[in-house]
């Protein structure tokens, strides 16, 4: 379960800057949000390949 953790971690972590974005304008926060969304992005795929190999291996 430690991947979930860490993906929402991610998530929370990214709460404020969403905020900043969205909410005042903030485009250093835009470009801290899209980092951090990339990030995201790495470790569903990651998430995917292990669950895949797992899945695979079992049969």
């Amino acid at each position: 379960m430690s991947r979930f953790e860490e993906v929402v971690a991610q998530v929370s972590a990214l709460e404020a800057d969403f905020k900043k974005f969205y909410e005042q304008g903030n485009k250093a926060a835009g470009t801290r949000v899209r980092n951090g969304m990339n990030n995201l992005k790495k470790m569903a795929q990651d998430i995917r390949k292990e669950v895949t190999e797992i899945k695979n291996s079992s049969k």
